[in-house]
């Protein structure tokens, strides 16, 4: 079958997979049943052989890995909705985690990440963005790999050190701003960046695996820590979707996606996100969907996702909204005006009279066209609904098929290391450094004091000459005597110091 049970509302509601590619929307306020649709879609799309990827926000999507208990209630409304072969099962999850705590590392490099989502990540200025794409670019021209946070700070240090020189040559930086952007760094590190950033880089294909019963691998990304620093989760989040948009083919409208994309807390995706990093966010909506990828958002509200991209969600579940506030008048009021309008019901106000498990659901039929909005009881996950504990998931990492390649980090040589070397080749240029430059100029030293002591020689035979010593008189001695004689002579003074300066001035000559 090429269509994903959602739910029954007067007749069974169907997710077509053709247009599954055609992204979605999971809605509602807290408590009213989105986490349970969500796990119910994901582990729908994995029994078609369709590999997920989801951040687990709150701990409690973890469920997915183990089977649900029987319970008398969920057999009641599988039989109500007309599922016929439900029963408990587990599903094929993989575990990851930034930190590489509560799964396997998922790493990337500085630059695969690029300077523009690291200028988010770091919340830099416009003019500290822009040096750090001069950071960039003088280490593609030097030809300095940019690995981890190690290398990061390197560049910083020696775009300090050589600042007036890399002005000149690529625009003027300012030390105040440098500096910023190294107090970032920090930041970055202690906040977990250190974990993210390095080697080996995740490879896209391990996201997109099946099991050998052909069941589509659930990618379970521990998001709960993770979310303390909604920058980094937001700008990793950026950077996956970006990896995929530039890396896969061009597939058109598949049978099937080849990857469907789960964001919980999608608003933090696009809080305080600038106007050019947003409309890179559209462009990859709109030409993702061609390389087989969908992508679902999860939220409370509709209009926590901006109306450029709310436009492109073509499958939408929207469970109950409380009107308390004007905030939710106004949520309810844009949920109701999403939906293909159905003349059996008042969208604005069944929405806020959902129960919990009954959502409003309409998905792309026959050439993409939305279905007419329905109330639905949503189709029981088979799953466990609540989070797996602790041994359990470490058993599940346990028998992981990837363990072995990310686990462990590889540290190889880049800019950190090929800075230190060059700072290492100066200090070595030293006349102690090495054994050989030791060898050359211990030469050197000997040719010098063989000089040296010629030199000397030279000058002693010239002061014996002139001043003699204590067997013999010398010839000052002998002049001046003379020179008393005719002291009072212009002609022997004029004499005296022709003889004396000729004498000397030849040995300082020599």
């Amino acid at each position: 079958m090429n269509t994903l049970l959602i739910g029954k509302g007067e007749q069974q509601v169907h997710l077509n997979l053709k247009y599954a590619n055609r992204h979605g929307l999971i809605a509602g306020a807290t408590g009213t049943g989105k986490t349970v649709s969500l796990m119910s879609l994901a582990e729908g799309f994995s029994r078609q052989g369709v590999p997920i990827f989801i951040t687990d926000v709150k701990g409690d999507i973890s469920g997915l890995a183990m089977a649900g208990t029987p319970n008398e209630k969920l057999l009641q409304r599988a039989a109500q909705i007309g599922i016929e072969d439900y029963h408990n099962e587990a599903n094929p999850v993989v575990l990851w985690d930034l930190a590489g705590v509560q799964g396997h590392p998922l790493r990337t490099t500085i630059s695969e990440m690029g300077p523009t989502l690291l200028s988010r990540i770091l919340e830099l200025n416009d003019t500290q963005s822009g040096i750090l794409d001069i950071v960039f670019q003088l280490a593609d021209d030097q030809g300095l790999l940019l690995l981890d946070l190690d290398d990061l700070r390197a560049m910083l240090a020696l775009v300090a050190e050589e600042r007036k020189e890399v002005s000149a040559k690529y625009g003027l930086i300012s030390a105040q701003s440098l500096a910023a952007i190294q107090r970032s760094v920090l930041g970055l590190e202690r906040d977990g960046g250190k974990d993210f950033f390095g080697e080996p880089a995740l490879q896209l294909e391990d996201l997109m695996r099946t099991n050998l019963q052909g069941r589509g691998i659930i990618n379970l990304l521990a998001a709960n820590k993770l979310i303390l620093t909604p920058r980094l989760y937001s700008s990793f989040l950026l950077w996956l979707l970006s990896e995929l948009f530039e890396n896969l083919p061009e597939v058109g409208d598949p049978e099937k996606p080849k990857l469907v994309f789960f964001i919980d807390e999608a608003h933090l995706l696009f809080e305080g996100c600038p106007p050019s990093l947003l409309k890179r966010v559209e462009q990859i909506m709109r030409l993702i969907r061609s390389k087989g990828v969908g992508v679902y958002f999860c939220s409370q509200f509709p209009d926590d996702v901006p109306g450029e991209i709310l436009g492109q969600l073509g499958n939408r579940v929207q469970h109950a909204l409380r009107a308390y506030t004007p905030r939710d008048q106004k949520a309810v009021k844009t949920a109701a005006e999403t939906f293909m309008p159905n003349p059996k019901l008042v969208v604005s106000e069944v929405i806020s009279q959902l129960g919990v498990g009954e959502a409003l659901v309409s998905m792309l039929a026959e050439k993409g066209v939305p279905t007419m909005v329905e109330c639905a009881l949503i189709a029981p996950p088979r799953c466990r609904m609540g989070p797996a504990t602790s041994e359990e998931l470490h058993q599940v990492r346990a028998q992981s098929p990837i363990g072995g390649k990310y686990d462990h980090s590889i540290n190889r040589e880049s800019a950190y290391e090929l800075l230190n070397q060059r700072r290492t080749g100066v200090a070595t240029s030293n006349p102690t450094s090495t054994a050989s430059d030791t060898a050359s100029d211990t030469a050197s030293d000997t040719a010098n004091d063989g000089q040296t002591g010629q030199k000397a020689e030279e000058q002693g035979w010239f002061s014996e000459l002139i001043f003699g010593n204590k067997r013999r008189q010398g010839l000052a001695e002998t002049l001046s005597k003379q020179a008393a004689r005719t002291v009072g002579s212009q002609l022997g003074k004029q004499i005296l110091r022709g003889i004396l300066g000729g004498m000397l001035g030849k040995s300082s000559r020599r």
